[in-house]
């Protein structure tokens, strides 16, 4: 008997044992530890918003996502966008090691992420150095003229 295919992925909760969230740097990336391994870090465009009517309708669109919708999170030199997957269950798209990967998130864990859109929000300051690590990424990048 042949047994129907369940694919299987981590979510990342507030809750889990492994720390997963590293921190999140000034230009609101989130850095992540991807199933909690230290080694294997990604950064992850979040929510920068400059106006409050602004952060609350993108706060309201995330909370009225439907299995099946996305919302795209719109910044200068790049998006983000986060796909409603089923009841409470949310994905960012991102490449690992050369690999394209769906990170999951519960609601509660995506939104409180979503907060540090807030035009008020500071990051702390051990924070500030992976916005340093994201600007040394950067300059590591080719350019095409």
């Amino acid at each position: 008997m042949m047994m129907p295919f369940l694919p299987l992925s981590p979510r990342y909760r507030l809750d889990d044992e492994l720390p997963w969230l590293e921190g999140i740097d000034p230009s609101r990336h989130y850095w992540i530890s991807v199933n909690g391994d230290a080694t294997l870090k990604v950064a992850i465009p979040g929510l920068v918003i400059f106006s409050l009517a602004q952060f609350k309708d993108t706060i309201l669109s995330f909370r009225a996502l439907k299995p099946g919708e996305h919302l795209v999170l719109n910044r200068t030199a790049e998006a983000c966008t986060i796909y409603c997957i089923s009841q409470n269950c949310y994905a960012i798209a991102a490449e690992v090691l050369g690999a394209p990967v769906w990170h999951l998130f519960d609601q509660e864990t995506l939104e409180s992420l979503l907060m540090t859109g807030h035009p008020d929000w500071q990051c702390s300051p051990k924070d500030v150095d992976l916005g340093r690590k994201m600007l040394m990424r950067s300059w590591q990048q080719s350019v095409a003229a």
